[in-house]
């Protein structure tokens, strides 16, 4: 284990040292394939490789971020986590038990524990149904709450979001986009869940809006004691919630580190070229040589061999074509763990 092992999250974000605790999920390589759609001549039909090898440990109370570009299959990870999908090999362990191949029957009730709250709030409400219909729907399902109680409990979720009671009467389509985000994370919290997946939640809002919804995430994690893996485009939305950050590509972490140390010192040079194209007020970047990546993002159904980046790198060598590589701490003991044997040789960040 890392040193992360060493520290405990509290719940307002910090580390509390020196308490041994054991992840509350792990996710052990990790693969997901997907038939490619239509007619294919052969035996070997070709598959997408969303995630092709994913390593995470996930800790009680942190929120951990997940960024990269659209296909890197950050989202498809977020399925997995919360068991919506099977991974095709690797497991994910929650709190000791693999739930990537637990029988049906038994993780309808683990289910409860792990939610999702999706990007698309117009979609993932049923637009026939009330507020006090979608709400109520999960907990009769599962029955965790008593039909003679429902009502109440559902004012109780509508006041955690910030919504006013009165709207439980009303259909998706009447709501703003923040108001609607804000009814789908309190179904997610209808269960009385233990560990949410955020899927780009904010990115569909106005900036004004998304700082709202940030703040009330962190806020009921504080009071409801709550994981988040927070899954994102923006760097900044991720690094004002995360505690740490893994940077995906073409479905394989390339950096992982604690948030601050992250951006005080990026070394993985797909990291640095998404720092470099966003506009973050990051004194520490702002002197710093740009990369700009050239080229297209390599097909998914036939991922290059070698580092999957080495054909958009800007510091790529004859072995980065052939060799896989491991993520390495960047110096002994250290959780910060990046995917570039090239730069973890030189010692140096290529500033």
């Amino acid at each position: 284990m890392n040193n992360t092992d060493s520290k405990k999250f509290s719940f307002n974000g910090k580390f509390q040292e020196n308490q041994h605790i054991n992840p509350l999920i792990i996710v052990e390589g990790l693969k997901k394939f997907y038939p490619v759609k239509g007619q294919v001549l052969g035996r070997n039909k070709p598959v997408i490789h969303a995630v092709d090898g994913v390593d995470l440990e996930i800790y009680e109370g942190e929120t951990l971020g997940i960024v990269g570009e659209s296909g890197c299959g950050k989202s498809t990870v977020g399925r997995q986590i919360v068991a919506l999908e099977r991974p095709t090999s690797g497991r994910i362990l929650y709190r000791g038990e693999d739930i990537s191949h637990m029988p049906v029957s038994k993780l309808r009730k683990i289910r409860t524990d792990l939610q999702m709250v999706f990007q698309d709030s117009t979609s993932s409400l049923n637009p026939r149904k009330q507020v006090y219909e979608i709400l109520a729907a999960p907990m009769l399902y599962h029955k965790t709450v008593k039909k003679e109680n429902i009502d109440n409990e559902i004012d109780r979720l509508l006041d955690l979001v910030g919504l006013p009671k009165a709207m439980k009467y009303r259909y998706p389509h009447e709501f703003s986009g923040g108001q609607r985000q804000r009814i789908g994370i309190a179904k997610a919290l209808s269960l009385n869940p233990k560990v949410i997946v955020c899927d780009e939640p904010v990115s569909a809002l106005d900036v004004s809006v998304q700082a709202q919804i940030l703040n009330l995430l962190k806020e009921l994690q504080e009071e409801l004691k709550l994981t988040y893996v927070f899954i994102a485009h923006g760097l900044g939305a991720v690094r004002y919630i995360s505690n740490r950050i893994a940077i995906m590509y073409l479905g394989r972490i390339v950096e992982i580190a604690d948030t601050k140390e992250l951006f005080e010192n990026p070394v993985h040079p797909y990291t640095k070229a998404l720092f470099d194209a966003s506009p973050l007020p990051v004194p520490t970047l702002r002197d710093r040589k740009r990369i700009i990546l050239k080229g297209e993002i390599p097909s998914a159904i036939s991922p290059p061999q070698g580092c999957r980046f080495h054909t958009r790198c800007p510091y790529a060598l004859e072995s980065c074509t052939t060799n896989d590589p491991m993520l390495l701490p960047v110096k002994p003991g250290s959780s910060h763990k990046v995917a570039c044997p090239v730069l973890l040789a030189k010692g140096e960040n290529h500033d």
